[in-house]
């Protein structure tokens, strides 16, 4: 038998172990709650903002319909949201631009690039549209004119991802601050598709047999080409649960990122690929930060999204639920495009809209 002063103290400790466990679950659950509360929410919360971090019914959101296409982002397990969006149309001229830039180590670079990229872009495109001219002679003649306008495509869009960079590290390094993104950039035109990337954020279409068909290629410090380029400019990479450039950055390719560009560690060239949808039988898109990404494949993204594909915002909604509730750590965006009405609107004139996801 014990004695009664044993039990006693053994009760005690018991009750004083109980305390502390739930007391640490208590402060665990009330800082978590503030250092999502604490986080900075800006004039993107117009769209839709919603705060929690424990429920998806009522966490950090932000959604936007645009005509044919629709976004939903949500800040998920982060304590900030750093993931931004785009849709820009000029309908005039059959153009129009859909863009993810997945931010890290602070919001300025993916802030920078939503605002400044795509109204400077799609004025320059506008003009080489303007000042393209189309042969009509023959179909071998068009077809190499329409391979004569994306290559102008692609070299303005390559150009304009540069010069931003340019001036976003001029700013950053005025303010000191260290932050980069990814981007993402798709062009529609007629029925071509051009795809621009930086980074880890990935597109990918839908053909007309249902399959997955990849728009771009994640950008990663293991990669032989990348981690060649690295070594070249005198850098390293090491592995921390992730491959990183210098113990840092999990992405080889990024805009911003100062400390790393002065000796190119990290670049912002991007890979740009173009695609004919007709051939194809494209029926949507979609471009997702890499939080979706961690969760699902390219060819789960597509079965999530296709039976919501006359509603691209139920489309986006659907795969970052699912990206959420699966366990992604990250923000989670995503951009679904009904390419089928995109193209079919082409050459109708409509007049020019510009919704940011600001």
């Amino acid at each position: 038998m014990f004695r009664p002063g044993t039990v006693a103290v053994a009760v005690a400790l018991i009750a004083g172990i109980l305390l502390c466990h739930s007391t640490d679950i208590w402060f665990h659950l009330l800082a978590r709650r503030l250092e999502v509360l604490s986080g900075y929410y800006g004039n993107r919360d117009k769209i839709r903002l919603l705060v929690n971090p424990t429920s998806r019914s009522d966490r950090a959101s932000w959604e936007l319909q645009g005509r044919h296409a629709g976004v939903y982002a949500v800040q998920g397990r982060r304590p900030r949201m750093e993931d931004r969006f785009s849709i820009l149309s000029d309908a005039d001229h059959d153009i129009h631009l859909y863009g993810i830039f997945d931010g890290h180590g602070g919001e300025l670079a993916a802030d920078f690039a939503e605002k400044k990229l795509f109204p400077s872009l799609i004025k320059r495109l506008v003009e080489v549209k303007s000042q393209h001219r189309m042969p009509k002679e023959t179909p071998e003649q068009r077809a190499e004119g329409t391979r004569a306008l994306l290559a102008e495509f692609s070299r303005v869009i390559t150009e304009e991802i540069l010069r931003l960079d340019t001036d976003l590290l001029a700013a950053a390094k005025a303010k000191k601050d260290l932050s980069g993104s990814t981007a993402l950039v798709a062009l529609v035109h007629g029925a071509h598709l051009v795809v621009a990337n930086v980074g880890d954020s990935r597109g990918v279409l839908c053909d007309k047999k249902g399959q997955a068909v990849p728009l771009s290629f994640d950008h990663k410090p293991q990669q032989l080409k990348e981690h060649k380029r690295i070594k070249e400019a005198g850098g390293f990479i090491t592995f921390n649960g992730v491959w990183r450039v210098a113990g840092v950055l999990a992405t080889s390719r990024a805009l911003g990122d100062f400390p790393l560009k002065d000796r190119r560690l990290v670049v912002a060239q991007p890979d740009v690929l173009t695609f004919n949808l007709a051939d194809l039988g494209a029926t949507f898109m979609v471009l997702a930060s890499d939080g979706l990404w961690d969760a699902l494949s390219n060819d789960d993204a597509v079965a999530f999204a296709a039976p919501h594909l006359d509603e691209p915002l139920c489309g986006a909604r659907s795969l970052v639920n699912r990206a959420y509730d699966i366990g992604s750590l990250d923000n989670i965006s995503a951009l679904v495009v009904d390419l089928r009405a995109v193209v079919g609107d082409s050459g109708q004139g409509d007049s020019r809209t510009h919704v940011v996801g600001e």
